[in-house]
């Protein structure tokens, strides 16, 4: 019997347990820093912190150890915060094995280095004490941990320059009701990924303002354009972000009820702070407050001009107030929906 390794149990990492064990010839494991999410896991088959009202498999097992999570695996999947990213790997790392695949499901960009997740987990696992090289891909795409959870038809992407790797996370994942896509464009993928977060916390003040259907078609559509600038300044493939890691996963976080950060881009319109929207969150993660500095700085490394993401992140950081940012939006100096191609 396969052994699978989640190393999170937020909704999203219950949600991708869930999918792991329902082929049912895998043994999965499920690590959680919360003492009362493993009780409920392990005593009543649900994940009443994070995910309640959706019934798990029995074969998940959860714990708080993560010598008992790792050891054995022969897949390992991350779905923790991308802030906490770099101390966790750094904890796992002596229970890893050159042998394992390395599987990251987390989206985000680290504040402090401006590394996306993959460079982090590679720069944690290639340097120091122990050393190797991971087996790694990345997973990213459209996807609501509940709906994942409940079974509803999924599709997204599995991305790493080892095309063996990435066919072999697709085998573990996909089913009937989970699909994955292969790409080897492990930049688009991760950036699609983290810097839609950021436009869907900007969907939200859309919202939250009172404006309409107008509004949010032409935010989403400039946001795709910005966050497809940077990635190709970054090294993607500007169709990466055409596909399910960029234009599906922005579509979806910008315009469905269950994306926490357009949730608090509502609140944020409707006049709240964000402390306060934070504080009510009860230990759910919103991760494009994390994104939106990180984001900005890597733009500005690159000389990318992204309007949408300059004006949340003063939101956000500088206390900016939701109509003034979308009144400056509004009235910048006219130009071109794309570059002229030259003759």
């Amino acid at each position: 019997m396969a052994s699978f390794t989640v190393i999170g149990a937020g909704a999203w990492g219950t949600a991708l347990a869930a999918v792991l064990a329902r082929g049912g010839s895998q043994a999965v494991r499920l690590w959680a820093y919360e003492k009362e999410v493993v009780e409920s896991i392990n005593a009543r088959h649900v994940n009443e912190k994070f995910l309640s009202g959706c019934p798990l498999p029995e074969s998940i097992e959860a714990t708080s150890s993560l010598e008992e999570a790792i050891t054995g695996a022969e897949l390992v999947l991350s779905v923790m915060p991308s802030h906490h990213a770099r101390r966790v790997w750094s904890e796992m790392k002596p229970l890893l094995t050159p042998e394992m695949l390395l599987v990251s499901a987390t989206k985000g960009i680290e504040n402090e280095t401006l590394l996306r997740m993959s460079q982090v987990i590679e720069d944690v696992l290639t340097h120091g004490a122990g050393s190797f090289e991971p087996r790694l891909a990345i997973i990213s795409g459209p996807t609501f941990a509940r709906e994942v959870a409940k079974g509803f038809p999924t599709a997204l992407s599995v991305a790493s320059t080892d095309s063996n790797l990435s066919a072999q996370a697709q085998a573990a994942f996909s089913s009937r009701c989970f699909r994955l896509y292969r790409t080897d464009d492990v930049v688009g993928v991760e950036l699609g990924g983290a810097l839609k977060n950021v436009i869907a916390i900007a969907a939200g003040v859309v919202e939250g303002l009172g404006y309409g259907h107008n509004t949010l078609a032409g935010l989403i559509t400039r946001g795709l354009h910005e966050t497809t600038r940077l990635a190709v300044a970054c090294g993607a493939r500007a169709e990466t972000m055409a596909g399910l890691s960029g234009l599906g996963d922005i579509v979806l976080t910008c315009t469905g009820g269950l994306s926490r950060n357009r949730t608090l881009g509502m609140e944020l319109g409707r006049g709240r702070k964000l402390e306060e929207i934070i504080a009510g969150m009860r230990g759910m993660v919103a991760e494009g407050v994390m994104t939106a500095r990180a984001a900005l700085e890597l733009a500005q490394a690159h000389n990318v001009e992204m309007p949408i993401l300059e004006q949340m992140h003063a939101v956000l950081e500088e206390g900016k107030s939701p109509e003034e940012a979308i009144s400056e939006l509004m009235n910048r100096p006219l130009t071109q929906e794309s570059p002229v191609q030259p003759a």
